[in-house]
């Protein structure tokens, strides 16, 4: 199995060692025939940011975008999992105090505050962590 996730796309832009590719993501069921009837498929399309040499790269040209999958999984813990966990543990502990429900929704959902201030403020030491590749 293939430890790297690659998608196919476009240079928008380089500047310098930074470098936008428009990818389109698309659903399993994109290819099928009948896809442009049916309201489950679906296609996004998506800039990526690049930083590495562009020698040889131009703007137009079709690329292949890859990141490792280690990598990947980085950015569904910080993007999903680990407010998930927040919400839960903040609903629990104040279930446990005696909040009502709706009272115990808006808190697990204020907790979220912090966490999203605290990420925007590594944004830059994420953004290193979580990195694409022109292969």
């Amino acid at each position: 199995m293939s430890e790297k996730i690659e998608h196919d796309g476009i240079i928008e832009h380089i500047d310098g060692s930074h470098i936008r590719v428009r990818i389109s993501q698309t659903s399993a069921c994109s290819a099928c025939k009948v896809a442009n009837r049916c309201n489950a498929s679906e296609s996004k399309e998506k800039i990526v940011d690049v930083y590495g040499n562009p020698n040889g790269l131009r703007k137009g040209q079709s690329v292949k975008v890859c990141t490792s999958k280690g990598t990947a999984r980085k950015a569904i813990a910080i993007g999903f999992i680990l407010p998930l966990a927040i919400i839960m543990v903040t609903m629990l502990m104040t279930k446990l105090y005696g909040l009502e429900d709706a009272k115990s929704a808006l808190v697990a959902l204020g907790a979220l505050i912090p966490y999203y201030i605290v990420i925007w403020l590594l944004r830059q030491r994420i953004a290193r962590g979580v990195s694409f590749y022109i292969e």
